[in-house]
């Protein structure tokens, strides 16, 4: 290697780390400071929250293998005609509207890294559920505990993703019914940022809960809440035993679910963006105000994710406008219910973190952050419609994630912002490369990739003309590399892996 090779890499790797050390000195989550984008008139929200209540009031929402949730809602007034459920018109509004919070602290065991979700607070988290891995030097293959370790590392690693999130990938090397066992235990051991609960059966998100007694001690879980679960609609039109059980575990410990009605428009939906918003707040009010039947005052957020689909094949399309559409009606009629908002983030139908994986994510990322979301899940990693987590589309994404700390900051109107003393004292035709203004802002006027190469052709190629790709994959290496693990208290490791071992213990392996 050259003399200017190696001297132009340490100035790249300098550059890297002055951006890193910026970042990590940020809030653990971004303040926004921007409005969002609104697609509905008060006139239009009246109608889709009128006939999302007729849907409720009408057609009603089917409960599946939970009599305990159908006894809970008939005792609040709602008919139960066997499964199905009918509610007033009305009643899911003012169960909510009477003691959903508008905004709730997600502890982390770091206190540095507690987490406020609702307005006008924005949050990160990696992407979730995936059952396969692909980085460019292995390919495509089945995901393993030591994928999820290694995806729990890079999110320490990386500090544009403030929450640690769920599951990073489904290790399926591990029976299915004690999985969750080594998941939650990587989220507690690897990083110390907040993360996300178990809930593919409510046992699973009580077993979540547990652990977090022993992380954080019982009366802190009691009056705090440390853990968050993903409750996913059965749409259209049906809650199971399994999401709305997890719901129920959740807000009786006074944690927080993430009620997220999951449609496909033209498959779960009508294919119209606003028949698809109006099933969405229907879906989501019935289980919202489940929580607060079960514990009002229990944390909730309002979950949507949305996306299109192919006529041809039946597959989910992303970065069409349609669900760009469906986010910013659902972020305006969250905010009008008064609690926090959820949806997705760098989406992506691609298969390889290529130019298609770029584009669609960046046209579905930038709407969330524009409809004035709380809460972005799949912000890092997420590839071929969510069945794959990209090793190196994470560092990309997380890349991109790192800057919208300054688009949602706004206009900085403050004396250095305004900058009147230079535009007054440099006249017509003189730049301003050389002013004192310039130079006291020149490391941070404008934010700086950690990936992107901006560099000449010529010193691109004497680097070894290196595509995103590539750099990617020696960067996840590198944070892998140099992790180190946060501290855990040696006590509370003991018990909680004594604990773990008890409990998988007590009952056979299982494939459901």
């Amino acid at each position: 290697m050259s003399a200017r090779r190696r001297r132009r890499g340490g100035g790249r790797q300098a550059r890297q780390a002055i951006r890193t050390a910026r970042v990590i000195e940020q809030q653990p989550f971004l303040t926004r400071a921007v409005g969002r984008t609104e697609v509905l008139s008060e006139e239009g929200m009246e109608l889709i929250e009128h006939n999302a209540d007729t849907l409720l009031e009408e057609v009603g929402i089917e409960i599946m293998n939970f009599p305990e949730a159908l006894a809970i809602y008939a005792g609040a007034g709602a008919d139960v005609d066997g499964t199905r459920v009918r509610f007033p018109r009305g009643m899911c509004r003012e169960i909510i509207t009477r003691s959903a919070p508008a905004s709730f602290v997600q502890h982390a065991r770091n206190p540095a890294r507690s987490v406020t979700i609702g307005d006008p607070h924005i949050v990160f988290a990696p992407a979730y559920g995936s059952p396969f891995v692909r980085d460019a030097d292995a390919g495509r293959r089945y995901a393993t505990i030591e994928d999820f370790r290694n995806f729990a590392k890079l999110v320490h690693m990386s500090p544009a993703l403030h929450h640690g999130g769920g599951t990073l990938c489904e290790p399926v090397d591990l029976p299915v019914n004690k999985r969750h066992f080594d998941m939650v235990y990587s989220h507690v051991a690897y990083h110390d940022k907040p993360f996300m609960s178990s809930v593919t059966k409510p046992e699973r998100a009580q077993d979540s809960v547990d652990i977090c007694k022993i992380v954080f001690g019982e009366d802190f879980v009691r009056d705090n809440t440390v853990l968050m679960g993903l409750c996913n609609a059965n749409s259209p039109l049906t809650w199971d035993y399994a999401m709305l059980g997890s719901a129920k575990v959740l807000a009786e410990n006074n944690q927080c679910a993430l009620i997220t009605p999951f449609i496909i428009a033209g498959a779960m939906s009508p294919v119209t963006v606003a028949a698809a918003v109006t099933q969405t707040l229907a879906e989501a009010l019935a289980a919202i105000s489940f929580t607060q039947l079960v514990r009002p005052g229990a944390p909730v957020i309002f979950g949507s994710f949305a996306a299109s689909m192919s006529m041809q094949s039946g597959a989910p399309t992303f970065g069409t406008p349609e669900p760009a559409l469906v986010l910013y009606a659902v972020g305006q009629l969250a905010s009008r219910l008064g609690v926090p908002f959820r949806s997705g983030g760098n989406l992506t139908a691609s298969k390889i973190p290529d130019a298609q994986a770029a584009y669609e994510s960046a046209t579905t990322f930038l709407p969330a952050l524009a409809a004035g979301v709380n809460f972005v899940l799949h912000t890092a990693g997420w590839l071929e419609g969510g069945l794959t987590m990209g090793y190196e589309k994470f560092v990309l994404d997380a890349d991109q994630a790192s800057m919208m700390a300054r688009l949602v900051g706004g206009v900085d109107l403050s004396e250095n912002g305004q900058a009147m003393e230079p535009l007054l004292t440099n006249g017509p035709g003189q730049h301003h490369l050389g002013t004192a203004h310039t130079m006291a802002n020149f490391e941070d006027a404008f934010w700086v990739s950690g990936q992107s190469d901006v560099d000449s052709f010529e010193q691109w190629e004497l680097n070894g003309s290196l595509d995103s790709v590539s750099r990617a994959n020696a960067e996840w290496k590198r944070l892998l590399a140099e992790y180190e693990q946060p501290p855990l208290d040696e006590a509370v490791h003991e018990e909680l892996t004594e604990w773990i071992a008890a409990r998988k213990a007590s009952f056979p392996d299982s494939d459901v």
